[in-house]
């Protein structure tokens, strides 16, 4: 009896082994996926729909049992050939990338299981203008506080870059900035320069590696200045939000951002939108503000509870500006009393793009840092400001935040 359990282990090893074996060798990625190496038809039946940067390709595929892909290869500079497949599910493939409105060249392939390619089919692609070179005449270089500040029209939403260069005196250019996006309204500043003339060039980029030509511009940056903390003051109107916890309005100014200690808040029950309004202390043109809302503490604040998600920022350069109730929204610009709406703002959804409940780690060092706004050019110059938080995160009747901070010109 003791044999035969024996024998019964030593077979159930041997066919243990045989099929490990077999599983082995079945798994090499060399062997072709099928023996049948006849060479398929080509495709027929051709037409080509042309869009920016690219064209799709629509065709008859041949009557080939074994064919598994169409595969198109093609240059789409000079420099860089691209290959893109398309299943036999489909009678379709699109090609894309190329760096100029001309005609170019696709040679198409039928491919069998076997890895076998047909003969090749010449195709003939006329694609429209690219979408980085679509970008590039919408591009509006202009003089910001403390540097430059760049705006562009993307209507095709493709990713794009704007590649920022500075030239020295000797005509050397270095980059410094690369700004990649793919929104269709693209507006930013980089900053850091002092109020002298300065000469930058830029140039678009396309995630193929097409690249534009390089413009140049001379730019005298605006003065700018952080505004000093020291000097504001809270300045209670009627209609302003209710303060509580002891999370009174100079908190919002002292300098401590990380949520380890008080900054603003008001009670809950209030009426939106809830108003904080202050004084600078000095008479002075705006260029941005940092606001740090409250992070992650004992609870998980960021992105929620009382953070402001959709707010406005009024200013008044009247001495003693009077009070008046503002609405929860109104246009840029508008004059309201004494008060003007300086900009209307969205706080950031999570870098991580999770869901803000769901927020990360990083996103919440995202919050810790501040959040940096810019105030349109066209604002005047102010002595007071009004913070209006029109909706929360947690779409609630109470706001807070940590810190704000200004910066522009109080000469």
């Amino acid at each position: 009896m003791e044999i035969k359990h024996k024998n019964s282990y030593l077979l159930l090893l041997i066919a243990v082994l045989a099929c490990f074996t077999a599983c082995k060798k079945s798994e090499s990625y060399n062997d072709p996926a099928s023996a049948d190496m006849t060479k398929p038809g080509v495709v027929s039946d051709i037409k080509v729909d042309n869009f920016n940067g690219g064209a799709n390709i629509t065709y008859k595929l041949p009557d080939s049992k074994n064919l598994l892909y169409v595969l198109a290869r093609y240059s789409i500079n000079g420099q860089v050939t691209r290959e893109t497949k398309s299943s036999y599910y489909s009678d379709t493939i699109k090609v894309d990338g190329f760096a100029k409105k001309q005609a170019y060249e696709v040679t198409l392939y039928s491919v069998s299981r076997a890895n076998v390619k047909s003969d090749p089919l010449i195709v003939q692609v006329n694609p429209e203008t690219p979408p980085y070179l679509l970008l590039k005449p919408t591009i509006v270089a202009e003089a910001d506080f403390g540097g430059i500040k760049i705006s562009a029209a993307n209507t095709s939403k493709n990713s794009v870059g704007i590649i920022l260069l500075e030239v020295d005196n000797t005509n050397h250019s270095e980059i410094i900035d690369q700004h990649y996006t793919a929104v269709n309204s693209i507006n930013y500043s980089l900053r850091g320069y002092s109020p002298v003339a300065k000469k930058f060039g830029y140039y678009v980029m396309d995630t193929f590696g097409n690249i534009s030509d390089t413009t140049y511009t001379t730019i005298t940056p605006f003065f700018e200045t952080l505004m000093d903390r020291t000097k504001f003051f809270s300045y209670r109107l009627a209609t302003d939000g209710a303060i509580g916890y002891g999370w009174d309005l100079p908190y919002l100014w002292d300098g401590k951002t990380d949520g380890s200690s008080n900054g603003w808040h008001t009670n809950p029950g209030g009426t939106l939108p809830i108003v904080a309004t202050f004084g600078l202390g000095v008479s002075a043109k705006l260029s941005r503000f940092v606001l740090w809302e409250r992070p992650d503490g004992g609870d998980k604040f960021a992105y929620g509870h009382g953070n402001p998600k959709v707010f406005s920022i009024w200013g008044s350069n009247v001495d003693a500006p009077r009070d008046v109730q503002l609405p929860k929204s109104a246009p840029e610009g508008t004059v309201l009393g004494d008060w003007t709406n300086l900009g209307n703002y969205n706080y950031p959804d999570p870098p991580s793009g999770l869901k803000p409940i769901a927020h990360t780690p990083a996103d919440n060092d995202f919050v810790k840092a501040g959040v940096s706004f810019n105030v349109p050019l066209a604002s005047p110059k102010v002595k007071f400001i009004r913070l209006s938080v029109e909706g929360t995160w947690s779409n609630g009747n109470f706001a807070h935040a940590m810190e704000m901070a200004f910066y522009g010109d109080p000469r």
